[in-house]
């Protein structure tokens, strides 16, 4: 059934139900940010393929919202359907709850599936509704009754993430949320973000691609942790797990019936912003609700001691595996047929390679050419460009390890470059370099530092539409808040808290030219302190990625005498860091490409 055919079947459910709009936002029951096949409504209705965006469907229109990363791949991916792209954050664009309102009748109903908006929007367009004395319709999963054949609901093995891997036992971190709960005065916490749950409770699962988590709730009150989950996921071992922290196992769907059943009077804390909109609806009136962040967002951000020191030997194996491939790309451009596709799986299976690697941390981006100019490319068969000596080759990728998770982008010459090529690439360069040597006093915020890493560009009038970085998981979510680097807050993001030490942030500054190229170059940097004095705590970064920057791209005159000797002080320090683990051609090859300029 093609996107048109199934809004049309969509709209006729609606028609059956009196629904004018309906909202299918990309979601899950957690609010992830990437869902597995069961969720992927909003694509099986649109054909919109990027992990971002939410489809609004009325009688007579039909509209995808998505932000600057995916304007180029959505406008391409919805040519041939009924579908209009808002494109969000654009001049005269409205926004989702702003059209709702606009195109919502008098008297009209709205319908959404509860489970997959959370409670925070669905309180909005509840209001929305009320202004127009209409309806909700917050019960039922239009998509789901007109989807064919539906992926089924994951429930693949849970395993259990050691404490010389995660640094801090469950019962410890079970009690610093009572602490935080304690002192929210707070009876009961409703915690259903998946990956504070992996945190919690030190397990992983694979019930999403590339993100080790287990679908689940929890629920922790002063003397209780009940996991809701499906209990397939679970072995022996990591049953008997459970019984040994307190943790009471029950089914992942009897958590609408324990949120019914919470007395009233009684606090809850919960992240309404995450929570979805149904289990809110099942809490009684005179329960208490107390809106905060989940206090184990900002306990997973801030890496312990033994995370930290596993994270620097994680991203030693993939600086390996990463120079391996560049040399092996580097080398067999033009000799031999390469495609976009291969030179991806050739980064997998260096990446295979090395110890304590557990899976890929994304989707590999490998982009060739005008490939690159979209952010969150993906090639496909239909897509797969052959690699040519000549251009740039954009790879963005990243492995997840028992000692932690990487994300690194390299932009590598494949040949001949213009001098246009050359001058993006170098003050995209220098951009990352300028971020990374920042050195600012303790309470800045990520939205303080990210002219650092902007203003070069912006000096060329160039801008590129997104963050310059965001919080990495251990083990867990390559986008964690609540650290990042952005230059206007965007509440949705959650990513402008106070940098603290021990925080990890990448630092990936670009260009994206539509129809050329893209450029990107991205780090993980360590926050850190420096020293203190009557100015108050100074704070720096560390650097953990270890690969080379394509010298090959780099104009040096373009450059300033300090940011040559940021660059000549990196290569130093990767080459110092994994020559000794290569063999020699390779180290050889790395000597050249890590040489001061």
């Amino acid at each position: 059934m093609a996107a048109v055919d199934r809004i049309v079947a969509l709209r006729a459910e609606m028609q059956k139900r009196g629904i004018d709009i309906y909202i299918v936002p990309t979601s899950d029951f957690h609010e992830s940010e990437y869902v597995g096949d069961y969720f992927k409504a909003r694509e099986y209705l649109t054909g919109f393929t990027g992990s971002a965006g939410t489809a609004v469907i009325t009688m007579s229109e039909a509209g995808l919202w998505t932000d600057g990363r995916y304007f180029i791949q959505a406008e391409r991916q919805l040519e041939q359907s009924l579908v209009k792209l808002y494109r969000v954050g654009e001049e005269g664009v409205p926004t989702v709850k702003e059209y709702v309102e606009q195109m919502l009748p008098i008297g009209g109903c709205l319908g959404f599936d509860g489970r997959i908006v959370n409670a925070n929007a669905g309180e909005e367009y509840s209001k929305i509704v009320e202004k127009k004395q209409g309806e909700l319709a917050a019960l039922e999963d239009l998509t789901g009754i007109i989807w064919q054949n539906r992926p089924q609901l994951p429930r693949n093995p849970a395993f259990i993430l050691e404490e010389k891997y995660a640094g801090e036992s469950t019962g410890s971190k079970v009690k610093r949320v009572r602490e935080n709960m304690q002192k929210n005065q707070a009876e009961v916490h409703i915690l259903t973000s998946l990956c504070d749950i992996a945190w919690l409770f030190n397990i992983r699962g694979s019930d999403i691609a590339h993100v080790p988590v287990t679908l689940s709730y929890a629920v922790i009150t002063m003397d209780e942790s009940i996991w809701f989950v499906q209990k397939e996921a679970l072995n022996q071992e990591v049953q008997d797990y459970c019984r040994k922290n307190y943790i009471s196992v029950t089914d992942y769907q009897a958590i609408y019936d324990y949120a019914e059943r919470i007395e009233p009077g009684k606090a809850v804390l919960m992240d309404k912003h995450i929570v979805n909109y149904r289990i809110f609806c099942c809490l009684n009136d005179q329960v208490s609700v107390i809106q905060e962040k989940n206090p184990t967002e900002q306990m997973k951000a801030v890496k312990n001691p033994t995370e930290l020191s596993n994270i620097r030997k994680a991203h030693v194996k993939d600086g390996i595996a990463f120079t391996n491939f560049m040399y092996w790309l580097k080398t067999t451009v033009g000799q031999q047929e390469l495609t976009e596709i291969s030179a991806s799986d050739c980064l997998e299976q260096c990446r295979r390679q090395q110890d304590l690697f557990v899976d890929l941390s994304f989707d590999t981006i490998s982009a060739y050419g005008a490939n690159g100019a979209m952010m969150h490319y993906s090639a496909t068969e239909q897509t797969n460009a052959a690699l040519k000596p000549k251009g740039f080759l954009l790879v963005d990728s990243g492995g997840h390890y028992f000692q932690g998770s990487t994300d690194i982008t390299r932009t590598i010459s494949l040949g001949d470059l213009t001098r246009e090529e050359k001058l993006h690439f170098t003050t995209v360069c220098r951009s990352n370099l300028n971020l990374a040597a920042a050195k600012f006093l303790y309470g800045c915020r990520g939205s303080n530092l990210d002219i650092l890493a902007r203003g070069p560009l912006w000096n060329l009038g160039l801008d590129y539409k997104c963050g310059t970085g965001h919080g990495i998981g251990y083990l867990l979510n390559v986008h964690e808040s609540p650290n990042g680097f952005r230059w206007r807050i965007v509440p949705e993001r959650s990513d402008s808290c106070v940098l603290e030490e021990g925080m990890v942030t990448t630092d990936e500054p670009g260009i994206y030219l539509e129809g050329k190229y893209g450029i990107r170059i991205e780090n993980e940097l360590v926050c850190k302190k420096a020293e203190k004095n009557e100015y108050g705590q100074f704070m720096e970064f560390e650097i953990i990625t270890y690969a080379p920057i394509d010298l090959d791209a780099i104009l040096p005159e373009e450059m300033t005498q300090t940011e040559r000797r940021l660059l000549n002080d990196y290569h130093k320090m990767v080459y110092d860091k994994i020559s000794p683990y290569l063999d020699t051609k390779v180290k050889d090859w790395l000597k050249e490409y890590t040489r001061e300029i």
